[in-house]
């Protein structure tokens, strides 16, 4: 596995692999009608193309095929950490975070967790600030606000 900065080229193929980690690893905590709002499979490609450039964007790829992503902003936001269905519990997320927090330069890192993803970033050192409802298409999704200081 190779993990190398974002290319604009790669957002489309990101955008399907958000959508299907969702779909599928998101689904043993959150309702299928809340995976609908959560993931519509109609991102703003380039908006996303915009936020992943102004981030430091990081691409995991295998066999030339991106299996995992992660961006954080200057502030310590970690914002999206996504990996490939078929890739889960290879270490590809804890790769990433890893570069992220490293090139950091605040001492105060932040992310909201899903359900899912709490654990691995309790893991990782994060404690929960609060719950959170985000409503998104008229639903609620539960996910919590979380920081890690170093």
């Amino acid at each position: 596995m190779e993990i190398r900065p974002y290319r604009p080229e790669d957002c489309r193929e990101m955008a399907e692999l958000f959508y299907q980690t969702v779909h599928t690893v998101n689904a043993r905590d959150y309702a299928p009608a809340q995976l609908d709002v959560w993931a519509t499979g109609s991102v703003d490609l380039q908006r996303w193309n915009t936020s992943f450039l102004a981030h430091d964007t990081l691409v995991a790829v295998e066999d030339g095929v991106i299996v995992g992503f992660a961006d954080m902003d200057d502030t310590g936001y970690l914002d999206r950490l996504y990996v490939h269905k078929d890739h889960q519990g290879q270490g590809i997320a804890t790769a990433l975070c890893d570069l992220l927090e490293n090139a950091a330069h605040v001492c105060r890192m932040t992310t909201h967790a899903s359900i899912t993803a709490r654990p691995f970033f309790e893991k990782r050192g994060y404690r929960v600030v609060r719950e959170q409802q985000v409503e998104r298409g008229g639903l609620l999704l539960t996910n919590y606000v979380m920081e890690k200081i170093r």
